[in-house]
């Protein structure tokens, strides 16, 4: 599992380093990214619907979101 630590950064920031890990990503795979700015939770799902990625989960605790999202897995057939 690949883990994307944006805490402390501001929007567009870690959706960048998100998009970046997701880019270098297996197929199949999970990255979690660490977030303290609060527009990731609306952010995230858009850029995942955009790269064709799907949102796991998403959970707060102490001011910080972990949202894991996952790259499209390997084609079949």
């Amino acid at each position: 599992m690949t883990v994307v630590d944006a805490r402390g950064h501001r929007c567009p920031t870690p959706s960048l380093k998100l998009q970046k890990a997701f880019h270098a990503a297996a197929p199949g795979t999970r990255i979690t990214l660490l977030a303290t700015d609060p527009m990731a939770r609306i952010d995230v799902p858009f850029l995942m619907q955009d790269l064709g990625g799907r949102v796991v989960s998403i959970d707060e605790a102490d001011g910080v979101l972990t949202i894991a999202v996952e790259t499209p897995g390997a084609p079949t057939g």
